[in-house]
């Protein structure tokens, strides 16, 4: 997994694997989530995507947009 460059400084994300059309993220409780486009759109995908590797505002797109679009979440 990567870090996640955490830029704005307050993100509960700590790091983030991406694959084709999903992306897994982990936060800092230690629980992993897969998202992928079976579980959401394929541009929710492609926008947590971008956030993720820019390192900022993932967090807080997953809180307003995509909830509990996961696949499935494990620690």
């Amino acid at each position: 997994m990567e870090r996640y460059k955490n830029l704005g400084g307050n993100s509960s994300v700590v790091a983030y694997e991406i694959g084709p059309g999903e992306i897994t993220v982990k936060f800092s409780d230690g629980w992993h989530y897969l998202y992928s486009t079976q579980s959401t759109s394929p541009l929710n995908i492609q926008e947590m995507q971008r956030l993720a590797t820019q390192g900022l505002g993932l967090n807080s797109f997953i809180g307003r947009v995509v909830r509990k679009g996961f696949v499935r979440k494990w620690r």
